[in-house]
């Protein structure tokens, strides 16, 4: 079993029930590491309960309609289950955590489990490679790096970052999920990439988005500097920034 499979594996004992975390306009994707700023004390008891068991959170995000909503907030129907790869407390019961996607995942139905957080049922959508698409994938796969060469910035960074995944081994799933967390595509277009468990038609549709237009990145000045890591995010609304607030180029390494 490789590293990336290692990490990405849920516990032998895993029944569906996640903790969820519900922001705005953020989608996490497996294989996408995300830091997250905790400071609500439902949260503080989520992390608690999470660090002394299994390790999991998922990523759920709030759909547009939640206004005047009674009651829990809606959330989008496909979530991410994540893992907490790092953990450091902060003073005033505050902790920044690193999240790692593991596995996109269907919400069945919200259960009532006597806590202060949100838990449900979900089903796993594991990343399906169809039979009929193995002759393909391969020019697939270098359609997709060659339309995110595309549209990512001419420096010397980025281009580096493109080069290692055209000369990388790694597959389609875990590359279209990577891009999409990454890019600042709308947060409808990445909730149809993150429920999107085909990984020869997720790829497709990466490619028309980014064919389309529809991705802006800023363009580079004329001296590089290094990127630094994206702001922590809050759970409050007014925290979280716009797309995931993800800044370009990512740091491919820790995937």
């Amino acid at each position: 079993m490789s590293d990336l499979e290692d990490l990405t594996r849920l516990p032998d004992d895993f029944d569906g029930h996640v903790r969820l975390f519900p922001l705005p306009s953020l989608v996490l994707f497996p294989h996408a590491v995300q830091p997250l700023h905790i400071f609500e004390p439902r949260y503080c008891e989520m992390l608690s309960e999470a660090l002394a068991t299994d390790e999991l959170i998922a990523m759920a995000t709030l759909r547009n309609d939640e206004s005047g909503t009674v009651g829990q907030p809606p959330i989008a129907s496909t979530v991410c289950i994540g893992k907490i790869v790092s953990h450091v407390p902060c003073d005033d019961e505050r902790h920044n955590i690193l999240l790692v996607g593991i596995k996109r995942a269907k919400i069945a139905t919200e259960v009532d489990a006597k806590r202060c957080f949100r838990i449900a049922k979900s089903n796993v959508l594991d990343d399906l490679y169809p039979p009929a698409g193995k002759s393909q994938r391969s020019q697939l796969r270098a359609d997709l790096l060659g339309a995110f060469g595309e549209v990512i910035p001419a420096t010397k960074s980025a281009k580096q970052e493109l080069s290692e995944l055209l000369t990388g081994s790694m597959g389609l799933g875990p590359i279209t999920d990577i891009i999409s967390h990454t890019l600042p595509l709308t947060v409808s277009m990445k909730l149809r990439l993150l429920a999107e468990h085909n990984v020869d038609t997720r790829a497709k549709q990466l490619i028309r988005f980014l064919k389309s237009g529809a991705v802006e990145l800023p363009q580079a000045s004329g001296k590089e500097s290094n990127p630094q890591p994206s702001e922590t995010v809050g759970q409050d609304a007014t925290e979280a920034t716009e797309d995931g607030g993800q800044q370009f180029p990512p740091p491919f390494s820790l995937n």
